[in-house]
């Protein structure tokens, strides 16, 4: 089909009104998309701001239904908004109240009734149970465009902060007002007058003490008036310009003036408190009676403090800042102290310091420590007192008294001389005691008036009296009458009681003799003594006689046991001796072979052992003869010149297998040329005895000390020998009874470990004069020391 040019421009035309409707539409259909997302924007952002907002929106329809956000129904404590006004109010299962109360709701539903009916807007308070939040309603009637028909917009504020905050505020208003209330009350009661000005210095306040003060008729005059209580001072200064002083400075003023106030001058202690910039309160004391205490103190110190320069008691008081505030002459002198101590106020520590420096302080190993103990003084609730010898014989009682202020009083008394009088008088009185007691004789002292005021200790037994009974301090009669009970013959009483009378009031002396009901025989004179007072002294003679009797029968009977004895061990040496050396003679020809045939091991081993049995034994008998001997005091002990180090290393020589054997470790510490006079033997053999208890008692790893110490000033001995070792040790009871070896038996223990060489070791020391001590605990060794004149 062939078209023409014309409608060829026609189809033309068509398609570019097509195109340009087409293009409209779609330029329309943008446009329209466009305002509907603007649209959907600004309704988000609407909505953004209504869930920020501090007010919520809730319209409500003529028929009741409501719109309103969710965020409104958690402030009514709902978990989703419902649809309805009569909603809001709900009660759960539970019992439990949500959202607004029934009383609450009602008035609320009133209230939008006639803004929907008159267009009244209305405001509501209300604090939903639900959620405890405090709610502000402000209603209105909605704009058409809003709502049309009638409906009611209702916006909620939140104000549950500011009501917190507005209750608070209101309780602290309410105390505020209580305390001023309570404060101008105060004020108004105070005993003391009170005042304030304002920022002009002008009285604007004062209370019922400042008006009776200055004699005004009330607080209204005084203001009017400005009548001053106070006068100016003495550069001309009114109170006035003192308060502004005080204001400019904006510190508190405080100074003592006098005052005339009822007719009588007073020390009033006044002060000015700026209050910021608003004026100046002042208030004053009346310190006169305090003024009257304070000048009364003075010189009732100045007066104590003249008595006590007069004591010899030295006394010194210290502050509660620990500083020196006084001291009196005796006190000064005793210290060393100068006016300039007390002038300065010197502390504590330095007066203990200064002191000791004068050697006016105790000797003291750790001083500081010592100085630190006695300042603690101070804090104390109870006195200390100390005595303190010092440098060159002086000694003082110290007395340190803790003052309710802190302070403290330090006394010193001097008692030099009373301890020596008193330490002369009390060893005279112990002397003449011990004098008293340590006689043989029975000694009564009788007053003039034939009561007994003084005897010794055997009085009392001598003539079968109680001690409880001489205590009462009985006559002469009484005591006669209670001797004459225990007498064979009761009237020789009488003869006693003459010789008391004799000696106390006739002043010469008289003796006699009675015999007791218990076979005794007493003997008695009487002494009169140069201070008026008469002795009676008894000696009981039928002991001295029995005594005698016994040492005659005694010294027999002594004589006829060391002639046994001496026959005993005579016999006891020929029988033990001669069958030992015989057994231990063929004992060592088996050994050497002079039989013949020379021994096996076994036998030469059993032939050892009988060797060392012998040895064993002929040593036990030597050392029971010894013994025998020694307690019988027929031991021979030859002296002569020994070197102690010497003796001493051929001791430990001969014990070294022993020694090694044991595993122990032995120290020899001494000099030579240390000598002594002794019996060679006999003294090595105590020490050989000592060393081999402690080799026996030491276990493997212990350690042996033997010592020669050097006699010291005073020591009445001229050489010693000390033995140590850190054995196991015994305990008094084993000690004592291995001290006592065969006297006594001993446990087997004992003697197995000891045997006769501890008792043996003692009788020879003592043999030559000298002394055993032995000092042992268990688990912690044993010491032996041999002192030697």
């Amino acid at each position: 089909m062939e078209l023409t040019p014309l409608a060829l421009v026609l189809i033309g035309l068509l398609l570019a009104a097509w195109t340009v409707g087409a293009a409209v539409v779609v330029l329309r259909a943008s446009a329209k998309t466009k305002r509907t997302a603007a649209l959907q924007k600004s309704l988000r952002r609407m909505q953004h701001l209504l869930d920020v907002a501090p007010a919520m929106p809730l319209l409500v329809r003529v028929d009741g239904r409501i719109e309103a956000p969710e965020r409104l129904a958690r402030w009514l404590g709902l978990e989703k908004m419902p649809g309805y006004l009569s909603e809001l109010a709900a009660i759960t299962d539970a019992g439990e109240t949500r959202g607004l109360a029934s009383r609450q709701l009602d008035a609320l539903t009133e209230k939008i009734r006639i803004t929907q009916k008159s267009a009244t807007p209305f405001q509501l308070a209300l604090n939903p149970p639900g959620s405890g939040r405090s709610l502000a309603f402000q209603g209105a009637l909605a704009d058409p465009q809003v709502s049309p028909g009638g409906a009611a917009l209702v916006w909620v504020f939140d104000f549950t902060e500011s009501d917190a905050e507005l209750a608070r505020l209101r309780a602290a208003a309410n105390r505020a007002e209580a305390d001023f209330a309570a404060l101008v009350g105060l004020i108004e009661a105070a005993p003391m007058p009170m005042w304030f000005r304002a920022s002009d210095m002008k009285l604007r306040l004062v209370n019922h003490a400042y008006v009776e003060a200055v004699g005004a008729q009330g607080a209204e005059q005084v203001v009017s008036g400005q009548a001053e209580l106070l006068e100016p001072d003495d550069s001309g200064r009114s109170p006035a310009d003192l308060a502004r002083f005080a204001l400019e400075k904006q510190e508190k003023n405080e100074r003592i003036v006098t005052a005339t106030i009822h007719g009588e001058r007073r020390s009033l202690k006044v002060s000015d408190l700026p209050l910021g910039q608003e004026g100046v309160a002042g208030y004053a004391i009346d310190i006169e009676e305090q003024q009257q205490v304070e000048r009364g103190f003075r010189a009732y110190r100045e007066a104590q403090r003249a008595m006590l320069d007069q004591l010899s008691v030295g006394v010194a008081q210290f502050d509660g800042e620990e500083r020196l505030v006084s001291a009196n002459l005796p006190f000064a002198r005793l210290f060393g102290l100068g006016a300039e101590a007390i002038s300065e106020r010197i502390a504590f520590e330095r007066f203990l310091a200064d002191a000791r420096e004068r050697g006016r302080t105790p000797e003291v190993r750790d001083f500081p420590e010592w100085r630190r103990e006695h300042v603690a003084w101070f804090g104390l609730s109870e006195a200390q007192e100390e005595a303190w010898p010092l440098p060159g014989g002086t000694h003082l009682r110290i007395v340190g008294q803790p003052m309710p202020d802190g302070g403290l009083v330090f006394i010193a008394e001097d008692r030099t001389e009373q301890l020596a009088l008193s330490a002369t008088r009390d060893t005279l009185l112990r002397t003449r005691t011990a004098t008293l007691d340590s006689l043989f004789e029975a000694l009564a002292i009788f007053a003039p008036d034939g009561s007994v005021q003084l005897w010794n200790r055997s009085f009392a037994g001598t003539w079968g009296l109680t001690s409880e009974f001489l205590d009462t301090h009985p006559g002469a009669q009484e005591l006669l009458d209670a001797i004459a009970e225990n007498l064979v013959r009761p009237s020789e009483a009488k003869q006693i009681g003459a010789v008391v009378r004799a000696a106390t009031l006739d002043r010469r002396g008289q003796g006699g003799r009675t015999e007791l009901k218990d076979g005794r025989t007493l003997r008695f004179a009487g002494v009169p003594l140069p201070d008026g007072n008469g002795l009676l002294t008894v000696l009981d003679i039928t002991d001295s006689q029995k005594a005698e009797q016994a040492l005659r029968e005694r010294a027999s009977a002594l004589e006829e046991a060391d002639a046994v004895k001496a026959r005993f061990l005579a016999n006891m040496s020929y029988e033990f001796r001669t069958p030992l050396t015989t057994i231990g003679g063929y004992a060592e020809m088996l050994k050497s072979g002079a039989a013949g045939e020379e021994l096996s091991g076994t036998a030469g081993e059993y032939v050892d052992a009988i060797l060392a049995a012998v040895e064993r034994l002929t040593e036990q008998v030597e050392n029971v003869l010894d013994l025998s001997q020694s307690e019988a005091g027929l031991l021979p002990i030859t002296k002569e010149e020994v070197d102690l180090l010497a003796l001493l290393t051929e001791v430990v020589r001969e014990r070294e297998q022993a020694i090694i054997g044991a595993g122990l470790s032995l120290d020899l510490k001494g000099r030579r040329g240390r000598e002594v006079m002794a019996d060679r033997r006999q003294l090595a053999r105590a020490v050989g005895n000592l060393l081999d208890n402690s080799i026996a008692a030491t276990p493997a790893g212990g350690r042996i000390l033997i010592e020669i110490p050097k006699p010291g000033e005073g020591d009445d001995w001229t050489a010693a020998i000390v033995l140590k070792d850190t054995g196991s040790g015994m305990s008094k009871a084993d000690l004592d009874r291995a001290m006592e070896g065969l006297k006594k038996g001993g446990d087997g223990a004992i003697e197995k470990r000891s045997g006769l060489g501890l008792p043996l070791a003692r009788q020879l020391v003592e043999a030559h004069g000298g002394t055993l001590v032995i000092e042992s605990r268990e688990g912690a060794g044993t010491t032996a020391t041999i002192r030697l004149p």
